[in-house]
């Protein structure tokens, strides 16, 4: 299956309804980054959170950086997003295995940690870019995408986020689902929205069953209840480059670039978020320092 994002109404307006598959993007960041299980499932729920929300509230040109630093193993998990359905990011430790939980599960929970932060920084091209943070409230990131939603965006959210990891550490499944209450939503559709809610499968169980984005969302609330506003696209992507490496270099001190062609006759600059290489060779490094000496 394709990986793609679904944006819907339910019952006239007053919910508005996300469901994502997006288990070739996970997939995708799992084997740049060689994410053992539980930094597996941590990055994939915060890749999967972040599509989620950069979609529902960015428009253009905007982006946005989640970056979360809970007190696990994991460190912090720095991801990007934007408004077209496309994402990186990163974890500064990805070689983490934990024992399964209570619940026989992967520990995302032991994976981040529960005390910390979330900080959503969100670039709308104005001087200054925004930033709203609240305090890790579970390191399941489904509730803590949730409170953020609550506190800092004001809106009354559910998030879903699920990813299967197999045993050689690959992705079989990722995906999930946000849910916002809308102004002037009825008790009745808030009592039933809490009550399929408490009885819902994780969404890799579902995906593992071959179900589709709108397959999850009319299993919530009903087809006749959902009018499907959009379809679109997601995938990891990153737009580091050569030259935009190049860029950084040329602000590094000249004493820098020197000892880089003396001792090292070159040098390496490594993405974070993809660990794309790109090497530059002594004549480049000169003209570097040449160009920075005019």
């Amino acid at each position: 299956m394709k990986d793609y994002l679904v944006k819907s109404l339910a019952h006239d307006g007053q919910l508005r309804v996300y469901a994502v598959t997006a288990t070739n993007t996970v997939a995708e960041a799992q084997r740049r980054h060689d994410t053992w299980s539980a930094a597996s499932a941590a990055l994939g729920r915060s890749l999967v959170g972040t599509l989620l929300l950069s979609t529902s509230t960015l428009s253009g040109d905007e982006k946005m950086t989640v970056k979360i630093n809970g007190d696990g193993p994991v460190g912090a998990i720095v991801i990007d997003g934007n408004a077209d359905g496309t994402v990186k990011g990163y974890l500064h430790e990805p070689h983490i295995h934990l024992p399964l939980n209570e619940k026989h599960k992967i520990d995302v929970k032991g994976a981040v940690g529960t005390t910390g932060t979330m900080a959503v920084t969100k670039d709308m091209g104005m001087k200054e870019p925004f930033t709203g943070q609240v305090p890790l409230i579970s390191g399941e990131l489904g509730e803590d995408f949730t409170y953020y939603l609550a506190k800092s965006e004001q809106i009354p959210s559910s998030v879903g986020l699920s990813v299967f990891v197999n045993t050689d550490n690959t992705i079989e499944v990722a995906g999930g689902f946000m849910i916002q209450v809308m102004p002037g939503a009825t008790d009745e559709v808030l009592d039933a929205l809490e009550k399929k809610l408490a009885e819902m499968p994780m969404v890799s169980e579902l995906l593992r069953e071959g179900k589709t984005p709108e397959d999850i969302i009319y299993l919530m609330f009903g087809e006749e209840n959902i009018n499907i506003l959009d379809t679109m696209p997601v995938a990891f992507e990153c737009d580091c480059s050569k030259d935009k490496f190049y860029g950084s270099l040329a602000t590094l001190p000249k004493a820098d670039i020197t000892e880089m062609i003396e001792l090292d006759h070159g040098a390496e600059a490594v993405c974070r978020f993809c660990g794309n290489k790109y090497q530059y060779s002594e004549d480049e490094l000169m003209q570097l320092l040449n160009s920075s000496a005019k």
